[in-house]
């Protein structure tokens, strides 16, 4: 799983039939300090999350499978945790806690 801060929502009027009803936010990957990685990346969102949130997110398969009522569509990245509390450890390793969500999974 990766860290990431939403950004913003993607709008689309025509997506997969599937992937009716789920929301598209934009996303900014982070690394391990959370500094900004690569672009901007358009991620399903599974746990209701708003801009500015710190996030964790799946890629790949892990992210088809984090959809709460389909078993496999074509996803590349979901949001599938909101950070609640990040506490960094000196020797620069991370704890994390999420907070609760809304799919069955949280």
């Amino acid at each position: 799983m990766i860290f990431g801060r939403v950004r913003g929502v993607a709008i689309s009027t025509l997506k997969y039939p599937d992937l009716a009803g789920c929301r598209l936010l934009v996303v900014q990957p982070l690394n391990s300090k959370l500094e900004p990685v690569g672009s901007l990346q358009v991620a399903v969102d599974v746990v209701e999350a708003g801009e500015g949130d710190l996030c964790v997110m799946a890629r790949s398969r892990e992210a088809a499978l984090a959809l709460p009522d389909v078993k496999f569509v074509p996803v590349d990245l979901a949001l599938v945790g909101l950070v609640d509390e990040l506490q960094v450890r000196p020797d620069g390793e991370f704890d994390f806690t999420l907070k609760a969500g809304t799919a069955r999974y949280s």
